[in-house]
């Protein structure tokens, strides 16, 4: 596995995740629960996302789209 993101929140963690599965792309979620923590830990960066090697570079192509806002939710 290897380090793709740092999301700012668990929600945002989420909707990454599910994104990066609906392209075909396997990823792991770490420091999830360390939230609880905040009081000692610092507020950012620590969730991080994690993808498999071979899919790095799509994954690293979603996530640049994801935050130029192309995943956007239309209603």
């Amino acid at each position: 596995m290897k380090f793709l993101y740092s999301p700012e929140s668990s929600l945002q963690a989420h909707l990454l995740k599910d994104i990066l599965s609906q392209e075909g792309i396997d990823s792991d979620l770490r420091g999830e629960y360390l939230q609880g923590g905040i009081g000692e830990l610092p507020p950012l960066g620590i969730i991080q996302l994690f993808v498999n090697k071979d899919d790095f570079n799509k994954a690293s192509v979603v996530v640049r789209a994801w935050e130029a806002g192309d995943y956007a939710i239309h209603d």
